[in-house]
């Protein structure tokens, strides 16, 4: 059978990708239960931050049965800090199934794997090549900026068609003696080449470039501007009673599911502290210290402005408090998951550090 020869582009990327590529963790097995749980943190999240969570969560969880024997709260704990928190519990979700149907093995095809909670298009590919070598183009912001660039495609990224005929290109240039390798390749050229702002004097591609050469490294790829970010504001009311302090669950379907938050009041904009334990007519009798608490705390598609409180109660407060919230022992509240802002607010406030120790 005659040999086909790979596409000049995945040459000079597999060329390139010999001399660049970190020595990254999970690059150095084909075990899918490594790969799928790396490919989960680096959603959304890049390499430097997302590497000591990975070896975290590996130490913790070293097999999918540990995992899914886990309870969610200890996973969240090991999760905190990195966001997006759905991650978390499709990650619990999915290991559970894998264990349940799989009896621990992975599905080794892009279309079964497609089946498992928070596993898309390009998580399925990332696994079904570095795993199981099947040729299934990985494709994502970066690749869409790669492609986009070098072969001059003007379809806008952000129309319903892009991700078929983006991944149809992609599928066309991937070798399938080593998938694997390719997509790691075009994955490292994004971040580390071809990036938003790219390093054109030094690409290797450049000269066959169409964006280079046409002079639209800067338009390319076409997107249509997004919707604007949701603006919320959150004021945060830190109860203490003796050795506990005042939470609740975040139980609806809203950011930070699962997650433990402090005493909290939504308002439509920036409120005073008057308006905010109007809204807990218990706190009305006692004095709110203000708390330093973060400006600005960014979401992919929300900006919140935050404000905080520091209320103490006697230990011998009686009072009904609002329904969901519970009295913890601060030392139970450090063990919990809690959204990065709080985390943030904890950090810049040597009262809370002090009072909820060992914050």
């Amino acid at each position: 059978m005659k040999k086909i020869a790979a596409h000049p582009f995945a040459q000079a990327l597999l060329t390139w990708y010999q001399t660049n590529a970190r020595d990254l963790p999970w690059r150095q097995t084909q075990e899918a239960y490594v790969i799928w749980l790396s490919e989960i943190i680096l959603q959304q999240t890049r390499v430097a931050q997302g590497l000591p969570y990975f070896h975290r969560l590996l130490t913790a969880f070293p097999t999918v049965f540990d995992l899914a024997a886990a309870d969610e709260s200890t996973l969240f704990r090991h999760w905190q800090g990195l966001g997006y928190y759905s991650r978390a519990r499709n990650l619990h979700k999915t290991a559970k199934r894998v264990v349940e149907e799989y009896g621990g093995d992975f599905p080794s095809t892009y279309t079964e794997l497609l089946g498992l909670a928070g596993v898309g298009p390009y998580t399925a590919a990332a696994i079904a090549s570095f795993a199981f070598g099947e040729a299934q183009a990985v494709v994502d912001g970066n690749v869409y900026r790669i492609l986009a660039r070098y072969f001059g495609v003007e379809t806008d990224i952000m129309h319903a068609s892009a991700r078929r005929e983006f991944t149809d290109l992609a599928n066309s240039l991937i070798p399938h003696a080593d998938p694997a390798r390719f997509n790691q390749a075009i994955m490292e050229f994004g971040s580390l080449q071809c990036s938003p702002v790219p390093l054109c004097e030094t690409c290797p591609l450049v000269l066959s470039c169409v964006a280079h050469t046409q002079q639209r490294v800067a338009s390319l790829p076409l997107k249509s501007k997004s919707k604007p970010s949701r603006v919320r504001y959150f004021n945060y009311v830190v109860v203490q009673k003796g050795e506990y302090v005042l939470v609740r669950q975040r139980a609806e379907k809203d950011i930070w599911q699962g997650l433990w938050e402090f005493v909290l009041v939504e308002t439509p904009e920036s409120a005073h502290v008057e308006d905010v334990l109007s809204a807990f007519p218990f706190l009305a009798p006692f004095d709110a210290i203000p708390l330093q608490s973060p400006a600005k705390h960014l979401l992919s598609h929300q900006t919140i402005y935050a404000k905080a409180w520091f209320v103490r109660v006697p230990d011998t407060f009686e009072r009904a408090i609002p329904e969901n919230y519970t009295w913890i022992l601060s030392s139970e509240f450090e063990n919990v998951g809690k959204p990065v802002l709080l985390l943030n607010l904890i950090t810049d406030n040597l009262l809370l550090q002090e009072l909820l120790h060992p914050f």
